[in-house]
């Protein structure tokens, strides 16, 4: 297909043979404009995100399709999905349906964490901290 074409058509073709089968999938809260993680899709995670509604992913280190929530119950409810513009990485927009994104949890509170991004990283002694 013409660069132009990708670049400014309104046909979707996204490359998952640019890397291997994958593209990156940033997930971000619709309501508030967290990033709440990142994973990797292939053309069958995609096409079942886009049957279900649900945010489906291709498990890199189980080899294996899973769609968020199906074992914790922490669903994420597909609001809006965008490309960029050479159709090799996407967000997904989403509605949390339960207690977070993250697959771990705050040892404090035994709370799932609402987003893997939950350290900083502190610029003068690059050392990470806890986001609240």
């Amino acid at each position: 297909m013409d660069k132009k074409l990708l670049e400014e058509g309104a046909e979707l073709r996204i490359d998952f043979e640019k890397r291997g089968g994958y593209v990156p999938a940033v997930v971000q809260d619709a309501g508030d404009g967290r990033i709440l993680m990142l994973a990797y899709v292939n053309a069958e995670a995609f096409a079942t995100t886009l049957q279900k509604g649900m945010a489906t992913f291709w498990s890199t280190s189980r080899n294996e399709l899973w769609t968020k929530g199906e074992t914790s119950g922490d669903f994420l409810k597909i609001v809006e999905i965008l490309t960029d513009c050479d159709q090799d990485a996407l967000i997904y927009r989403v509605e949390p349906q339960g207690g977070g994104a993250c697959h771990t949890k705050d040892p404090a509170t035994g709370a799932t964490r609402a987003s893997c991004f939950y350290r900083q990283l502190d610029l003068s002694n690059e050392q990470l901290t806890f986001v609240k």
